[in-house]
């Protein structure tokens, strides 16, 4: 089993079951003591807002700020930097612990020894 998971999360309110599996997934794999790299591009940029997750709803799935306060707490979410750009998102706007890092960190993440990478 691969020691390091890296979690691409590229849809948000507009596939909401795509969305909230990829938090869902990361959140399982902190709990279960495997290291995590959420990464939110696309649409789920906007969830690296403070209140964002909130306001995201999707029938008999956790509630979205639990799965990302359980992933700030034992792993790492990091919102992509042409993403943030777009958005006009920058470092001074995203909830504490969330880092704005680019293509490159995301393929040394993923490229790494022990790790597996995902899509959704």
């Amino acid at each position: 089993m691969a020691k390091k998971l890296v979690i691409k999360v590229t849809a948000g309110a507009d596939a909401p079951e795509r969305c909230s599996q990829a938090f869902t997934v990361a959140a399982v794999a902190v709990a279960s003591g495997v290291e995590v790299s959420l990464w939110l591009t696309g649409e789920s940029s906007w969830f690296a807002l403070p209140g964002r997750a909130a306001e995201f709803a999707l029938p008999h799935s956790a509630p979205l700020p639990d799965l990302v306060d359980s992933i700030l707490a034992g792993g790492r979410i990091t919102l992509c930097t042409q993403c943030a750009a777009r958005r006009d998102i920058t470092e001074k706007d995203v909830l504490e612990g969330v880092r704005i890092a680019g293509a490159q960190v995301f393929v040394q993440e993923s490229l790494a020894d022990d790790t597996q990478a995902l899509v959704y």
